[in-house]
């Protein structure tokens, strides 16, 4: 059984900045690909980014050079470093690993 949280949430204005936590209840070195997804009212949860245990990286186009995931696996940590951030990024963010899903963080971005 694995736990995540997130946190990091909030109200910022387009052009500003947040970085988003996932804090996993155990150690993630074993976790093969973690990842953030998102979804906005009225639409699909979608994948944002996600990170393998060896660095690798994927991102949705819409966030490329724009956001950054990294991971801690010895604190068992995720996070998504979101820069110029637009109204569009505005939803809930969810951490991801296999079938275990966070709560969510909602991120609101004002024009």
């Amino acid at each position: 059984q694995v736990q995540l949280v997130e946190s990091g949430g909030g109200l910022v204005q387009a052009g500003g900045s947040l970085r988003l936590t996932c804090a996993a209840s155990r150690s993630i070195f074993s976790f093969i690909t973690m990842g953030w997804y998102r979804q906005a009212p009225g639409k699909q949860r979608e994948l944002v980014a996600d990170i393998t245990s060896g660095g690798y990286t994927n991102y949705a186009d819409s966030v490329k050079g724009r956001f950054t995931v990294s991971r801690d696996n010895v604190k068992g940590t995720v996070y998504l470093q979101m820069n110029n951030l637009k109204p569009e990024d505005t939803a809930i963010y969810y951490c991801n690993y296999d079938y275990y899903w966070g709560r969510g963080t909602q991120v609101t971005v004002s024009s």
